[in-house]
C-alpha cells in the first residue's frame, strides 16, 4: 500500500496553480476546477480541487526538502512570503510555514532519518493484532 495524493480544496485555482508551481511542482493535470501535481523528487502526487464553498483549513500537508535553506531562499525570491521562518522543532524537525491563497497550511521542512526514526518510536503495529 501506499499513499496516492493528498487534495487540498481551493477558492480561486487560477492563484492556487501559480503558486504551487512558484514553490517547485510540476504540473499534470489542468482542468477549470481540477489540478494535479508531481513532487519534485519521487513520484508522489497532490491535487487542487475548486471549492465554492466557504473553506475551513483543518488541515496541514508537510512538502519536504533536504536542501530546505535553499528551497525557502528560492521560493522567497519567487513572491511567497514565510509565515515562519526555518525553526528546529522540538520533535527533531526543521521547518517552515506557507499558507496558499486559498489559506491552507504548508509546512516545508527537513527531518532526515528522524522522519521515520525519531528516537521516540513505538515499535511497528499492524492492522489485525
Amino acid at each position: 500500500m501506499n499513499l496516492n495524493q493528498v487534495t487540498l480544496s481551493v477558492n480561486d485555482m487560477d492563484e492556487a496553480v501559480e503558486f504551487y508551481l512558484k514553490l517547485g511542482f510540476t504540473q499534470i493535470v489542468e482542468t477549470p476546477h481540477y489540478a494535479r501535481f508531481v513532487c519534485p523528487h519521487g513520484d508522489a502526487t497532490f491535487s487542487l480541487l475548486l471549492s465554492e464553498d466557504e473553506l475551513q483549513h483543518n488541515t496541514t500537508i508537510y512538502f519536504e526538502h533536504e536542501a530546505l535553506e535553499q528551497w525557502i531562499a528560492m521560493i522567497e525570491s519567487r513572491g511567497i512570503t514565510l509565515l515562519q521562518a526555518p525553526t528546529d522543532e522540538p520533535y527533531l524537525w526543521r521547518e517552515a510555514i506557507v499558507a496558499d491563497p486559498s489559506g491552507n497550511k504548508i509546512k516545508l521542512y527537513w527531518a532526515g532519518e528522524n522522519r521515520l526514526n525519531p528516537p521516540w518510536r513505538v515499535e511497528k503495529r499492524y492492522a489485525g493484532e
